[in-house]
């Protein structure tokens, strides 16, 4: 894997969403935590990776700090969000899950041999794709587009 850019660095991605306590409690049933220290009525902080958060916010929580009109993630896309997961079967669990509690599928699954994926909608309309990489298969996969990139 290569040496991150800027290593410590966080990221935190943004989202409208229409009733946090309902989007709270759709990516507690995927496996999403909550931290405490930065979720309140308003807004509340998902833990997502080691560095990694996104901040769901009531949309008019959003809207104070967008500098544009907020768009309707059911009619247009604006972002689609991806995380890994550990195992291809952990893949369909959680799309089971979101599924289950309340999310639409937005395509089957994508099977390419190192990689397998399927995606869904959340409640807002917002999508997203969860995804697992075979470690052994991911040093090849870089090796290839690597020595596929014009020099």
């Amino acid at each position: 894997m290569a040496v991150p850019a800027h290593p410590g660095r966080m990221l935190f991605v943004n989202l409208p969403v229409a009733d946090l306590e309902r989007s709270k409690a759709f990516f507690a049933q995927l496996g999403f935590g909550f931290d405490p220290a930065f979720t309140d009525e308003n807004a509340a902080c998902m833990l997502v990776g080691e560095q990694a958060y996104v901040m769901l916010l009531g949309r008019t929580t959003f809207a104070q700090f967008a500098k544009l009109p907020l768009a309707d993630p059911r009619t247009h896309t604006l972002g689609l969000y991806c995380f890994s997961v550990s195992t291809r079967d952990d893949v369909d669990t959680v799309s089971a899950a979101a599924l289950a509690a309340g999310g639409t599928e937005a395509d089957g699954a994508e099977d390419h041999g190192f990689m397998y994926s399927r995606s869904f909608f959340d409640l807002d309309g917002h999508g997203w794709q969860v995804m697992w990489m075979d470690p052994a298969a991911q040093p090849s996969a870089v090796s290839a587009a690597d020595s596929a990139a014009p020099a």
